[in-house]
């Protein structure tokens, strides 16, 4: 095909806005999937997303579409996730793409993530094609909705589409939009081969298996090929296209979106943004790629079974390849043996992260509490980046401790914007702008409340466990939530340490603000009173701030009847029975350990904020 006639655009929207079930309207219409295999959400193919009702991983299709005028497309379409923990694979799929279709609910109108994703799009120079769906439902707003994108993005009033993606309607108004608003992609087909990895995958018989965008020139299959960052050379065991399944092709030209099965068995030799290109084309110059992304949260990740640790390691590696916003590197736990220290992107991306190994791999993991990344500037000058707060050097040591702020935006009814003040205020968030969007009356002619978008600075620490929660309950399931690192900046920090049996439990430590931390010593060890089993004898378990202890509960021990036996008889039997209990309760303390749950690693997740 012609580059010319090819088309790559993706769909971008906020959290359950329509996007996967538009791509499911597409692929009817196009005829790319039969009817009798139609299922909702297509492109959706992982279990944990169908579970779950949410896009994980971008998806991409390749569909033929013959346009109004007779002509026919090649249309590449990638379905991109909504959730901010997700926004990696959406600016991935962005840079395979000239053109996006942005999604918003006609009955919920303009959310965080919305904004968030158009200045991504225009980042990177894409055509935007701006569509308001769910038109059908009873609640639904289309005008309200369009006057929102045309004061928050600058449409023109003809360039909005209105579509119902649940019943067909608008659906072919968008592919023709797409036909003719989104650029033809550019590249050299006569040229060397150029082919961006926008991602990539482990197959137990081909290998690694890469996602290609190629930029310039064609692949085929057979042909001696080169990654440029690893230099590793290959050949090309398959190439071909989604429909939405992997299908074998001869060749990838030009402008085309496919994959190819390298046949290479070790995953680091693969990277996301590398560039494919022949090996006789050595002097090729290498495609922009990506920026590196930087984690926000912090765990460890360890095998209940310590045997299982190189399971876990190849584990790890292969879901990186599939994954490439995951880092993590060995660490050694005092309590927990050896496991890994793992950086994710949010509290959902390390939830999903550690699902998929338990069922990818069968594995069994402890997951300690999550933590973030703090700058420790040392008495003699050295920046430290520390992110298990066991590596907290001596406080005699350290002149400042900087933790990291965010920029996030808010967007809520205007009658809850005291209960967000009030959220964000109480966990030292500082207030930077009001903007109230869309004013006037709604369809129906009933005077129309506004929604305000609220901009605020704010700890990640503060906004890391139970914030969006928080958020939700205020505003009445009405709030949405973006957020973005904004600068390290130095606070009163310390460090809390969990002590159980009088040994310090390091999966369990915590930095936190100085002012908190009596109380999140006192809330913490209560409840880990309550999940930590019971012994054969008494067992303190403290919170200390240095070596002053702030908070101590205490396990009784299970007490075993001794003299359940005795029917009367000489008082002295009873006392030695009694006395012998007493020695071995002594001798046991001495050489007892305390089994930790994995429930009591993730206490910390229940603590209250703020």
């Amino acid at each position: 095909m012609h580059p010319s006639h090819i088309r790559n655009f993706c769909i971008i929207a906020h959290i359950d806005h329509g996007k996967s079930t538009l791509a499911d309207r597409f692929l009817e219409l196009t005829g790319t999937v039969e009817p009798r295999r139609m299922v909702e959400q297509v492109l959706d193919s992982m279990d944990l997303e169908r579970e779950r009702g949410i896009t994980i991983k971008a998806q991409a299709v390749r569909m033929w579409y013959t346009a109004l005028d007779g002509q026919r497309y090649e249309l590449n379409l990638i379905d991109t996730p909504g959730h901010v923990d997700f926004s990696y694979e959406v600016s991935r799929a962005l840079a395979a793409c000239e053109g996006a279709i942005l999604v918003v609910d006609a009955s919920q109108g303009v959310q965080a993530q919305t904004v968030a994703n158009v200045y991504l799009a225009l980042e990177h120079d894409l055509v935007l094609i701006p569509v308001v769906n769910k038109i059908d439902l009873p609640n639904a707003e289309p005008a309200k909705t369009a006057q929102e994108m045309q004061a928050a993005f600058g449409f023109a009033p003809q360039d909005l589409i209105y579509a119902s993606a649940k019943t067909g309607k608008g659906v072919r108004d968008t592919l023709e939009a797409v036909v003719a608003r989104v650029p033809p992609p550019r590249g050299d087909p006569a040229g060397a081969l150029r082919a961006l990895v926008f991602d990539a995958k482990y197959d137990s018989y081909k290998g690694v298996i890469a996602y290609l965008r190629v930029v310039d020139g064609a692949v085929s299959a057979g042909e001696r090929l080169r990654f440029l960052s690893t230099q590793k050379e290959l050949e090309a065991l398959e190439v071909g296209t989604f429909q939405p399944e992997m299908t074998p092709g001869d060749r990838l030209g030009a402008g085309e979106v496919g994959y190819l099965a390298t046949g290479l068995k070790s995953v680091q030799d693969t990277q996301v943004g590398d560039t494919v290109t022949t090996a006789a084309a050595a002097a090729v110059s290498q495609l922009p790629g990506y920026r590196p992304l930087k984690p926000m949260v912090f765990a460890g990740l360890y095998p209940a079974e310590s045997k299982d640790y190189g399971l876990l390691r190849d584990a790890l590696d292969k879901l990186h390849l599939n994954d490439a916003s995951l880092s993590y590197e060995p660490e050694n736990s005092v309590a927990l043996g050896p496991g890994f220290r793992a950086g994710f992107l949010g509290l959902l991306h390390m939830d999903i992260v550690q699902e998929r190994l338990e069922r990818e791999a069968g594995l069994n993991l402890i997951v300690t509490a999550p933590s973030v990344e703090y700058q420790v500037l040392t008495a003699g000058g050295e920046v430290l980046a520390i992110d298990n707060p066991e590596l907290l050097p001596d406080p005699s040591k350290v002149a400042e401790v900087r933790e990291p702020w965010m920029n996030i935006t808010i967007i809520a009814p205007q009658e809850f914007v005291g209960a967000v003040m009030e959220l964000v205020t109480e966990r030292r968030g500082e207030f930077r702008r009001l903007e109230y969007l869309g004013a006037g009356a709604s369809d129906d002619g009933r005077p129309q409340a506004l929604r305000a978008m609220l901009e605020y600075q704010i700890p990640l620490s503060a906004i890391l466990v139970d914030f969006y929660d928080q958020l939700k309950s205020g505003t009445r399931g009405y709030g949405s939530l973006d957020y973005s690192f904004a600068e390290f900046r130095p606070g009163k920090l310390v460090k809390l340490d969990i002590l159980v049996n009088d040994q310090p439990v390091d999966a369990l430590s915590l930095i936190v603000h100085q002012d908190e931390a009596q109380r999140r010593g006192r809330e913490l060890v209560q409840r880990l009173r309550s999940l930590i089993p019971r012994q054969l004898f008494d067992v303190p378990i403290q919170a200390a701030v240095g070596s002053r202890i702030i908070a101590r509960e205490t396990i009784r021990a299970l007490r075993k009847n001794v003299l359940a036996k005795c029917y009367g008889g000489d008082v002295t039997r009873k006392r030695k029975l009694l006395e012998k209990q007493a020695e071995g309760k002594r001798r046991l303390k001495r050489v007892g350990n305390v089994e930790i749950p994995q429930e009591a690693f993730m206490a910390v997740l229940k603590l209250p904020q703020g």
